[in-house]
């Protein structure tokens, strides 16, 4: 199964949205035959190869924790390491690190979740370590970090008390990397990423059993385009039926999100985050900040109504409706009436970051607008840095690295790589000067296997995948009316991971703990 039919209109694509002694890589390699000694241990004679020497794949770390969940002991096991890829004749080709966790005594028929962010290019530690997984990072309640040294708490809230989880990290991210020999590229692409991360699920689920049980998706971002393209494959390559998919700030079609000359569909999609950003800030009229949700339905329907038209008509737009549209805009993005206006009524994402706040010489994050910060100066179009993503790197990356090497017994001298660039260039594949579409994919998906269920989760503050843009992508899917109900869609008041925010973390689980049950995962509720 290729990903090749379900690519419909990419132009360039969205930047991204992250040892053992002897070391690893090393121990794995396959040795040269003629450097091998012979089986009694002398020397080879001469002219005589000795028999090749299989890598040896590394045996992963093994661990047993317990933490309260709900008031109620709860024992788990965790498992971190290396599984290696080979392709079908035996070669090795990659090392994937995973971090497994399973209920003690559970059943081979717990539900089981293979969890993942985005990028591409970013590790799982996003997931893994704020909303997933079973330890978190310690943030303020609104997510502003606090001062280093960072640390991790039990987190109350996480899913291991309703299915089992496997966190990945693709080939070049976290520790995952190419067998010796092996060119990073053939993993590097909108199709090459699924294929492997697709066999990677195919052998853990053999290897440990586990086909029997309900197998759940669990992408952020990139993560999501990965999760939709793994629905199409996983069904077809391996004959692979998922119960669900959550899809956590979700970017499906990437033509509702990247600004290029001609295409005005993102400055469609991201007006109502503007709305949002600007009523967090206190830029819009007394009467637009009395009513969060009245406000936000009215930039809804301006930007799908007369906004869009008014992008429509281009030149022919009339001068008394053009000044009319530019006042509605201001109302509700906060921008003056001349910047919209020498702004051709197309508002960049950089522009708003630094406009809004540009007279107190602030800027506003990518990945969370709730989150300000200071550039060298306030008279440019573009921010020196994203706020909202410097107030997480330095907690996700201190305690990761900590919490792998300290807890899980997991010892690896390679970097492991938060978000990297070290996968560019990312291969696009058919949708070369096209826009990524993976929708396709995802309805194709639901539409074979009908007892599939998506849940969406978008922040209203986010910027990076904006929720309208996650609406508008659900609305455009085609599916049949009766597969629309399978379809949940829930909002959440902070960002890009939006579980940083601790009320917005505890509504994310619950709400993901009720969707497992609608979808087949069945066990909600923690033994005793």
């Amino acid at each position: 199964m290729t990903l090749r039919p379900r690519l419909a209109p990419l132009g360039l694509a969205l930047g991204a949205l992250l040892v053992f002694s002897p070391p690893p890589l090393a121990a794995q390699a396959e040795r040269s035959p003629t450097a091998a000694p012979a089986e009694d241990g002398k020397a080879p004679e001469k002219g005589r190869t000795a028999p090749e020497e299989k890598p040896k794949e590394e045996k992963p770390s093994v661990t047993h924790h317990e933490m309260r969940i709900d008031g109620r002991p709860f024992r788990y096991m965790a498992t971190a390491g290396y599984m290696a890829m080979k392709d079908e004749a035996g070669k090795h080709k990659a090392n994937v690190f995973y971090v497994a966790y399973a209920r003690e005594g559970g059943s081979s028929r717990r539900p089981i979740t293979y969890t993942f962010n985005g990028g591409p290019g970013s590790s799982s530690v996003w997931l893994h370590m704020g909303a997933v997984g079973p330890r978190r990072v310690v943030m303020a309640d609104d997510g502003q970090p606090l001062p280093p040294p960072y640390r991790l708490v039990d987190n109350e809230a996480s899913w291991l008390a309703f299915t089992d989880l496997v966190f990945i990290d693709p080939v070049t991210t976290g520790y995952s990397r190419p067998a010796p020999g092996e060119k990073p590229e053939q993993f590097h692409g909108v199709e090459e990423d699924v294929q492997w991360v697709g066999d990677f699920i195919r052998l853990w689920t053999t290897r440990n059993a586990r086909w029997a049980s309900p197998k759940f998706l669990a992408g952020e971002s990139y993560g999501t385009t990965r999760a939709a393209g793994l629905s199409g494959y996983l069904q077809e390559r391996h004959g692979m039926y998922l119960n669900g998919i959550v899809l956590i700030s979700s970017i499906l079609n990437f033509q509702t999100a990247d600004f290029n000359i001609g295409n005005d569909l993102p400055f469609v999609t991201f007006l109502p985050t503007y709305t949002t950003t600007a009523w967090y800030y206190k830029k819009l009229a007394p009467e637009l900040l009395a009513n969060f949700q009245k406000t936000v339905d009215e930039a809804r329907q301006f930007a799908s109504t007369e906004y869009a038209q008014a992008l429509m008509k281009g030149a022919r737009l009339p001068d008394a409706e053009r000044k009319a549209i530019v006042q509605k805009m201001a109302r509700l993005t906060g921008l003056s009436p001349a910047f919209l206006e020498a702004c051709d009524l197309r508002v960049t994402l950089p522009r708003f970051t630094k406009e809004l706040l540009r007279d107190q010489h602030r800027t506003v994050g990518r990945l969370d607008s709730r989150f300000q910060g200071i550039d060298r100066d306030s008279g440019g179009e573009r921010s020196d840095y994203d706020p909202s993503m410097a107030a997480i790197r330095g907690p996700y990356g201190s305690t990761v690295n900590d919490y792998i090497r300290t807890e899980l017994k997991y010892e690896n001298d390679l970097p492991y790589e938060l978000l990297t660039g070290r996968v560019r260039p990312w291969n696009y594949g058919n949708a070369q000067n096209r826009y990524v579409n993976v929708a396709e994919t995802l309805r194709d998906a639901m539409s074979q296997n009908q007892a599939l269920k998506v849940f969406v989760g978008a922040g209203y503050y986010d910027f990076a995948t904006p929720f309208f843009a996650a609406e508008y992508t659900i609305d455009h899917l085609s599916l049949d009316p009766a597969l629309r109900k399978n379809v949940t869609l829930q909002h959440y008041e902070a960002g890009h991971m939006m579980y940083i925010h601790k009320p917005s973390l505890l509504k994310l689980t619950a709400d993901v703990a009720a969707f497992y049950g609608s979808a087949g995962g069945r066990e909600l509720s923690v033994e005793r």
